[in-house]
């Protein structure tokens, strides 16, 4: 009869296997107001009223736009892989992005057509941010993030 030897036990529980529903959720609700926080920035930069800056000025702002948009992006695929840091930085961009948003909402001057543009894309787009980013905390979601 062959001694029967008891396998090691793990004193660290394992990782949790795939993605919690959260994570899922999160993930898209981020994916889905990016475009939306863009269409109200380019909204908003565009349909300013008239004042000293120029032409250049205001496509020098839609493409740094466009480039904090794809760090954003960035960031938001390496959360996806479950990286703690990404999530943090990502919670620091949702304070300042709902911030801004929500202060834009009340600037005077937009034409009534610019200023629902920019009312939908503002508040839906921080409600489905405020959101995402309340997901990605969760307790289920937390346990995820272990790099």
């Amino acid at each position: 009869m062959a001694a029967v030897t008891p396998e090691p036990v793990d004193p660290e529980p394992a990782a949790p296997q795939g993605r919690p529903h959260d994570v899922v959720t999160g993930f898209w609700l981020w994916a889905i107001a990016m475009p939306l926080v863009v269409g109200g920035y380019v909204i908003n930069t565009l349909s300013a009223p008239l004042r000293t800056t120029s032409g250049y000025v205001n496509a020098i702002s839609v493409l740094m736009m466009l480039a904090v948009t794809a760090i954003a992006a960035t960031f938001l695929f390496l959360l996806w892989h479950g990286y703690r840091w990404a999530r943090s930085l990502l919670t620091g961009g949702a304070v300042a992005s709902v911030v801004y948003l929500v202060t834009s909402l009340f600037v005077a001057g937009r034409e009534a057509g610019a200023a629902v543009g920019y009312a939908v894309c503002a508040i839906v787009g921080s409600v489905l941010i405020a959101g995402g980013t309340y997901l990605l905390h969760r307790p289920d979601s937390h346990a995820y993030f272990t790099r």
